[in-house]
Parts: C-alpha cells; sequence; structure tokens
C-alpha cells in the first residue's frame, strides 16, 4: 500500500472554479507524472474536482500509466449537480480506472470522509485553495496534518512550487 501512496496525487478545489488555471492544472499533472507520481484521486465534486479529473483523462495518451482514480462521497452524488456538471460526472466515472464509492447515501460527515480517504492514500495534494473556510479548507490542513507535500495552483500560479 505504501508504495501506492507514494505514487499518488489528491485533487482538492472549489466548486466555483472557473477554469483560470487550467494550463497550470495540466503542468502540475505533467510534472508530478515526471517525478513518478501515477494515480491521480478526485473527489468528483462540481468545479475543480472535475476539472482536475478532466485533466488527467485528456493527459493518459501522452503520460502512459496516468490513472483517473474517483472517491465517491456516497451514491447520487451529483443527483443536484447541474445537467451539464451531471453529464461530465457520469462520463468521468464511466472512464475512471478505479472508482470508490465511500457510502450508500449522504451524511452530514461523508464529504469529510471522502477527502480524508483521498489523503491518507496519497503523498501530494494538488489544490485550487484560495484560504476561505469550507471543505479545501479542510482538506488542505488535513493534508498539513498527515505530512503529505501540497501544492497550491491559487497561490503559484507560475507552478514554481513542484
Amino acid at each position: 500500500m505504501e508504495t501506492l501512496r507514494e505514487q499518488s496525487v489528491a485533487f482538492t478545489g472549489h466548486r466555483h472554479y472557473d477554469g483560470g488555471c487550467d494550463a497550470l492544472l495540466s503542468l502540475a499533472v505533467r510534472r508530478l507524472y515526471h517525478r513518478g507520481f501515477r494515480l491521480f484521486w478526485s473527489g468528483m465534486a462540481a468545479g475543480f474536482d472535475l476539472a482536475a479529473a478532466e485533466k488527467v483523462v485528456s493527459l493518459r495518451g501522452a503520460l502512459p500509466g496516468l490513472r483517473l482514480c474517483c472517491a465517491v462521497p456516497f451514491s447520487g452524488q451529483a443527483r443536484h449537480y447541474a445537467a451539464e456538471d451531471r453529464a461530465r460526472y457520469d462520463k468521468l466515472l464511466a472512464e475512471a480506472d478505479e472508482v470508490a464509492v465511500l457510502a450508500e447515501q449522504y451524511d452530514p460527515k461523508c464529504y469529510l470522509r471522502r477527502d480524508e480517504f483521498m489523503v491518507d492514500r496519497s503523498a501530494c495534494l494538488v489544490a485550487w485553495y484560495d484560504g476561505s473556510k469550507g471543505g479545501t479548507r479542510y482538506t488542505w490542513e488535513y493534508a498539513c496534518r498527515r505530512g503529505v507535500e501540497r501544492v497550491n495552483l491559487w497561490r503559484d500560479p507560475q507552478g514554481t512550487l513542484f
């Protein structure tokens, strides 16, 4: 399991992601791949999570062995997504190399459990984190407590941290 952890990256970011760092996200995946990372975990939330998962899928042809892993907090996660995001979600789940559904139904702590699940399986966290309160902050701070390398694309627009 430790070997897989050393090859794994988790993504976290805000739902209001506007695509502003897509080029940097691509660069981050490529640089981490060249450092030996192969498994990339997405929590599949609308916004940054879906964009990061799409980036991994789009780079598979250029980066052999690149794998998308999806951590779904509960069955029916995308039920209330906008139609476009629901279609993206469904497509990504179908293209994923691994899908872990962590609970059959929603409960108030399911997103935090999902975030911990991804961080506990990863050696690096790539975030789009503006410092505000919420799940992204929780995941960032949890990764810090767990000693996981962290890269914040929000604070590093030139990609110098990795």
